[in-house]
């Protein structure tokens, strides 16, 4: 099967298979939607002809009566009769197809016998095969609208993609991003995705010239690393915004914190950031963040700092506070800036960072170029009303060299008229123009993330090499001694057969000592009463030992000093792979939720950079007297126990929960491994 998709996208001929002339039908809409298109068009219906009009009884008959190639079959016929279409297309020279029909593996068994029977049909002749179940997709700048949407083929030609599961988001995202003055490349609704995916679309815009960024929606993935691998390649060329379905699913609950906090949506959404996405959270941040990303791009930079222009305080302000919450650095400006600064501006108005201006007049022009030019300002963004008497927004960010020579973002508020011309002219001169101070604070985020991730790439071959984890269940003491030989630390421990043993390692040990069940059937032991902390005195362990039960092993261990307790494990993902997960640990890790996820095996640099993405990151950075996580530390452990799992085909999970941070440093005081189960 070929992997290139120009018939699909680009063809120089499309025939309608079950074009109709009635109003209302898929193929009339079809029809209608495809006249426009330059290139040669053919329509087929079996059953009412008409060659005179170009209506054909056959594909073969319209390919004969057809001066250029069909490439391009749009089957508009029910699901039950889509695979003998198809079949006929590919026997009459065409290389793609488009199904828009459902009623295939969502409509029961019998939709699931039509699907088979296309994936045998493409996979027999090699036909590219979009859909079914999707509205189709369109190429504006080719006058090419394959879709039953008649609006669709208003959409003005650009240079952003989109790539959606649905057909009406990938709809709905053009036309939203058309609203925010943009142009479409391609949009392509994917549909049940039996032969294209949203994989292999991604690989043909990798190389499309036309298009300078990406939107793709999400919903479900049916190849993990091909996914990752498709974004990679697009992101290392050309930004990828992504949109990540499922925040509510909480999967299938696994036998561990680390299985039951790993949901589809979070990793998935940690799979496309590690490969390069900007992740969003909807779709409004999607536009404005692709509306900025493809025009202009920071270099990269772990802390790029923002610079923020507004001619009213208010709306200023609301940028500053939000880029604050987002955690983007507004650096004070140097003396130097704010000397030229002050003799530009009112002697009333802050000078700092945010500049505000006051009502802008004839030195905005200069007050931006002084901004955008301190040297602590990576990217500037500039908020003003529309007030043709007093300044020309457009014509001040020219003339300040934004856009070409310096990254920036604008919003200019005011009636619609005015707003819109002013919007068209800073984007024809490649300035992100945003509609209002929220816009602008995700088109920011957009800018510093991107940066930040092409500030974190890391060679691959500064990836550690992974140690085999033993074979056979392992109780904690086993999983203990394993992190000890990857270099882990953990406490002075004794397992013991009997309570007499229980006894001796108290003595040896001293208190106080946790005392547990030894068993590696046993995950959680707090939920049984197999947990017993603090105990000093032979009473005590008795007591404890009494609780836990006679006929058992015993763990008995050094308790560690107090600190703030993570939850660090590795795990087999379903669609991904082997994946690595950091979070607040103890009993609370299920309930706040606060993870950071990373596909496995990786670096210690992306592994270090795990903590800072936690809401409770302040906690690991000495509050209130507290330990200080070092980074270095936690990107050592993480990655190895990273590579542990990458090279351990046969367990599934390896999980550290809690993981303390301490004064001297990480230290796991629980630890599990799960063999993967035998088939």
């Amino acid at each position: 099967m070929t992997t290139d998709l120009t018939p699909l996208f680009a063809p120089e001929g499309v025939v309608v298979i079950g074009a109709s002339r009635q109003a209302g039908k898929l193929g009339a809409a079809m029809a209608r939607s495809l006249a426009a298109f330059p290139g040669a068009r053919a329509l087929v219906n079996a059953r009412r002809p008409d060659p005179d009009a170009g209506v054909y009884a056959s594909v073969a008959e319209a390919a004969a009566h057809t001066a250029a190639r069909l490439d391009l079959a749009v089957l508009c016929v029910p699901a039950s009769g889509c695979a003998d279409a198809l079949a006929e297309a590919a026997a009459s020279g065409c290389r793609a197809a488009l199904v828009c029909a459902g009623g295939f593996g969502e409509a029961g068994p019998e939709g699931e016998r039509y699907a088979d029977a296309l994936r045998r049909v493409a996979a027999e002749t090699g036909i590219r095969l979009l859909g079914p179940n999707t509205s189709g997709y369109f190429a504006p700048h080719l006058g090419l609208t394959a879709s039953f949407v008649p609006a669709a083929g208003q959409l003005p030609a650009g240079e952003i993609a989109v790539v959606a599961a649905s057909g009406g988001v990938n709809h709905a995202l053009a036309f939203d991003l058309a609203d925010a003055g943009n142009g479409i490349s391609l949009g392509v609704g994917i549909g049940a995705g039996l032969d294209v995916t949203s994989a292999d679309v991604l690989e043909h815009l990798a190389g499309d010239g036309r298009t300078t960024a990406v939107a793709l929606h999400v919903e479900t993935v049916p190849d993990g690393p091909r996914l990752v691998a498709a974004v990679r390649r697009v992101a290392a060329v050309k930004p990828v915004v992504a949109l990540v379905v499922g925040r509510s699913d909480v999967g299938d609950f696994a036998r561990s914190h680390t299985g039951a906090l790993a949901t589809g949506w979070r990793t998935t959404r940690a799979a496309l950031r590690q490969a390069g996405a900007v992740v969003v959270d909807d779709e409004r941040e999607l536009v404005d963040a692709l509306t900025a990303l493809s025009r202009v791009r920071l270099r990269p930079n772990q802390d790029p700092g923002l610079g923020i222009v507004t001619a009213q305080a208010g709306p200023g302000l609301l940028l500053a506070d939000r880029a604050g919450a987002d955690g983007v650095r507004t650096p004070i400006l140097a003396e130097s800036t704010q000397e030229i600064l002050g003799g530009l501006l009112p002697p009333l108005t802050y000078q700092r960072n945010p500049v505000d201006t006051g009502r802008p007049g004839e030195t905005f022009a200069r007050v931006l170029g002084a901004t955008a030019a301190d040297p602590a300002v990576d990217l500037l963004a500039v908020y003003a009303l529309a007030e043709p008497d007093s300044v020309d927004v457009a014509s001040a960010a020219q003339d300040a060299g934004l856009g070409a020579d310096f990254p920036a973002v604008v919003v200019v508020g005011g009636l619609h008229e005015d707003v819109a011309e002013q919007r068209a002219r800073l984007h024809k001169a490649g300035i992100p123009a945003l509609t209002g101070p929220s816009s602008a604070a995700n088109a920011v985020r957009a800018l510093v993330t991107h940066a930040r991730q092409g500030a974190l790439s890391v060679p691959e071959g500064e990836l550690r090499a992974g140690h085999r984890v033993p074979g056979g269940p392992l109780d904690e003491d086993a999983a203990k001694t394993f992190l000890a030989d990857l270099g882990i630390r953990t406490p002075d421990r004794v397992a013991c057969r009997d309570r007499a043993e229980a006894h001796h390692a108290l003595r040896v040990l001293g208190g106080p000592v946790a005392v547990k069940v030894l068993d590696a059937g046993i995950l959680h032991k707090t939920e049984i009463g197999g947990v017993h902390l603090g105990v000093r005195t032979p009473a005590e362990l008795d007591a404890a030992l009494d609780a836990i039960g006679s006929d058992r092993r015993y763990l008995v261990e050094s308790m560690a000093p107090s600190g703030v307790d993570l939850v660090l494990g590795a795990r087999r993902d379903p669609v991904f792979g082997p994946v690595v997960l950091a979070g607040l640990g103890g009993t609370a890790a299920e309930a706040l939720a606060d993870v950071a996820i990373r596909l496995a095996p990786l670096s210690e640099a992306e592994a270090a950079a795990m903590p800072d993405e936690l809401a409770a990151r302040a906690l690991l950075d000495g509050w209130r007297g507290g330990p200080v996580l070092d980074r270095a530390e936690f990107g050592r452990v993480a990655a190895t126990l990273a590579a542990a799992l990458a090279a351990s085909p046969d367990t599934a999970e390896i999980e550290i929960n809690p993981l303390r941070l301490t004064a001297d440093g990480l230290i796991a005081l629980d630890a599990v491994i799960v063999d993967r189960p035998h088939r």
